[in-house]
């Protein structure tokens, strides 16, 4: 129980509670088991110093049987209803954005909304209900109480939203729930304020990386460079659960053993297992993912029990304590953007020389995506998918415009089902890399079925990978940022896609030496048949922590040859907006300093409707020009620049002149009175 309580409180809190027949001790001993079991892993982590406990727990359900978990916190005391930041949220992080174990004790909302954090963590359960009641007997013994209630779920990313102030528990009725979740499921964030939360999370999860980093690159040994990286997918993958239907790995569900099938690994295996068959993966999927990963879970290595304890049991708790909140929280783009970057580093290729496998900034996947007109009916496919970061960023876009156009909800659930299982399309032809492609998709909503482990210039014949393989895969849209060692610095994919393709728009980000000759064959290969739309230099540093590269975004409309006449947009977009630092200690290396999310915004349609749309670009940033289209190498261009004076330019000359000349008089005669 929590500290100071006034004991009238809880037993004017328990006698309402079991009034409503609902015991607040739990009937389900299993989830009461499974929520203490979740409590005490947090607070293995420090996070029940203090002694907190929530004071009750409940499981209701709603009309369409989802599960709610109920936390509820007493405290005693006037005043210790809940403590909130500058910005009106629940204040349980210190300036360092570690756990304010002080106000996580003192004050009753505090701690329920830390707890219902665990929860999220630790188990499969998505929406957690927490609530704080406070009460005092005042100066006649009468008791004075208060009661807050916060939803804390993955969609509000852990951080609480206010339901409202209560007068009792009788809004956990089971005549008042299902009105009671309504209400919840009707709060809602705004951008800004999910901004606002995503950068404070951003910085947690650059801890919790290079926390993990130090402990498996440096302190675990015998693991090879791929092992790592399935390592974090495998234990990923594991622990996301399906909720009522596949439970989360618990790493004391790993017992050590050392017989065939009761190995950590082969109990990690089955969990995968469950998981992909649930999600229903197709079969050749399913089987390619369980090989890939058995080749590493099931070495002997791996599973040799030291101490009472296995390799992979190690490194699935770091894994799990380290990250398992932030893709518990939907925090699902910005988490795995980080944590691919990361997993990068670990992989030899990045160590070469060539250093070509670079992983594309969110915004500018965004941006390719926004360019390449990708909508709800889209088909994309991408040739070099790497992590598949695009692929993500086109299927986000895909789903936003199906939820703003489709109005019945049984269509949109369909509509969605469809984007995710047929209409993407991904090629990666090293496995490593492919593995964490299939990891990105299954966290942002299991839109892996159609990522191939193939190399697209040889092997793919545009067909389904999975599914209806014996379909071509209807592309009309095509978005790229492609190993820049390739023949024409990436340009060959492009050449082969594009010739695959009769009919929508591509974008692309490549070095700009492919437009000035180093590509020159493709290119005037594929103007053959495509129109070069716009030619845009973006800045020299956007893939920052690389050798600075000066690359350019190609938009292509398919299926129409290039005509001499035809108007290429030639946009200087090196000035986006951004402030970029290499800063390894760095809270936040990318910074809007000059309204980079308008500039962004202007550029996508600068490029589809003209110059009709200038507003924060300058006539010498945007420019109309033609090419040649059996050159090949006349791609980048900027706007030309008059340099004959003009009659004001003159007139400033000689006013310049005229002030110093009176300035060096008036200076002389001063020092000559002297």
């Amino acid at each position: 129980m929590a500290q100071s309580i006034e004991p009238n409180i809880a037993e004017l809190a328990n006698g309402w509670l079991k009034s409503y027949k609902l015991d607040y001790k739990l009937e389900q001993e299993n989830l009461n088991f499974q929520i203490d079991k979740a409590l005490k892993e947090y607070e293995s982590k420090g996070g029940g110093k203090g002694g907190n406990r929530p004071d009750a727990k409940l499981l209701l359900t709603d009309k369409n049987t989802n599960y709610f978990p109920i936390l509820i916190e007493y405290k005693g005391l006037k005043g210790k209803l809940e403590k909130l930041n500058s910005d009106g949220q629940v204040d349980n992080q210190t300036a360092k954005y570690a756990p304010n174990f002080k106000n996580i004790k003192d004050f009753a909302v505090n701690g329920a909304v830390h707890y219902a954090n665990a929860i999220l963590h630790h188990t499969s359960y998505t929406d957690i209900i927490a609530i704080g009641m406070t009460g005092y007997k005042d100066t006649s013994g009468k008791i004075q109480y208060q009661i807050a209630v916060y939803y804390v779920s993955k969609d509000n990313i852990g951080i609480g939203q206010r339901v409202g102030d209560f007068s009792d528990f009788s809004f956990l009725a089971p005549e008042n729930f299902d009105d009671f979740i309504e209400q919840v499921k009707n709060l809602h964030l705004s951008q800004e304020e999910i901004d606002e939360i995503k950068a404070k999370k951003e910085k947690e999860i650059d801890a919790s990386l290079v926390k993990l980093n130090n402990d498996i690159y440096q302190n675990e040994k015998g693991l090879g460079e791929n092992d790592r990286v399935y390592l974090v997918a495998a234990s990923i993958i594991a622990t996301i659960g399906v909720p009522n239907k596949v439970p989360v790995l618990d790493k004391d569900d790993l017992k050590s053993q050392t017989f065939v099938g009761g190995r950590d690994g082969d109990i990690v295996l089955r969990s995968i297992t469950a998981f992909l068959n649930e999600k229903g993966i197709p079969q050749e999927k399913k089987e390619l993912i369980i090989r890939t990963l058995s080749n590493t879970l099931l070495t002997e290595n791996i599973n040799k029990v030291q101490n009472g304890e296995s390799q992979l049991k190690r490194v699935f708790t770091k894994i799990v304590d380290d990250l398992g909140i932030y893709y518990k929280i939907g925090l699902t783009t910005d988490f795995t953007g980080k944590l691919f970057n990361e997993m990068y580093g670990w992989l030899g290729f990045t160590q070469d020389k060539l250093n070509d496998v670079v992983l594309t900034p969110s915004y500018i996947a965004t941006t390719l995506v926004k360019l390449a007109r990708v909508n709800k009916d889209s088909y994309v496919w991408d040739f070099a998918t790497g992590s598949a970061g695009l692929l993500v960023a086109a299927m986000n876009e895909m789903l936003n415009d199906a939820k703003n156009s489709i109005t019945s909800p049984d269509e949109l659930t369909q509509k969605e089902i469809t984007i995710k299982a047929e209409q993407l399309l991904g090629l990666e032809l090293l496995s490593s890399v492919y593995m964490l492609a299939i990891l990105n998709m299954i966290l942002m909503g299991d839109g892996s079925s159609n990522i191939l482990n193939k190399d697209s210039l040889v092997d793919f014949d545009g067909n389904y990978g999975f599914g209806n393989t014996d379909s071509k895969f209807p592309a009309d849209a095509f978005i790229l940022n492609p190993p820049y060692s390739a023949p024409g610095n990436g340009m060959v994919f492009v050449e082969k896609a594009l010739s695959m393709m009769n009919k929508g728009y591509a974008s692309i980000i490549i070095q700009n030496s492919a437009g000035s000759g180093k590509a020159k064959d493709y290119n005037i290969k594929i103007l053959e048949n495509h129109t070069l739309i716009a030619s845009i230099k973006m800045p020299i540093n956007i893939f920052i922590g690389k050798a600075s590269v000066q690359t350019n975004i190609y938009v292509f409309k398919v299926g129409e040859a290039h005509k001499a006449k035809m108007k290429v947009k030639f946009i200087d977009f090196s000035n986006d907006g951004y402030t970029r630092t290499n800063r390894k200690k760095g809270s936040n290396n990318l910074k809007d300093t000059n309204k980079a999310k308008e500039r962004y915004e202007e550029l996508v349609n600068l490029v589809e409707f003209g110059d009709d749309e200038l507003d924060i670009f300058t006539e010498k940033e945007y420019y109309e020009g033609n090419i040649d289209p059996l050159n090949g190498a006349d791609w980048n261009q900027s706007a030309l620049i008059d340099t004959k004076p003009t009659l004001e330019d003159f007139k400033k000359t000689v006013s310049d002149y005229l002030a110093w000349e009176v300035s060096s008089i008036l200076k002389q005669r001063g020092e000559e009175g002297k």
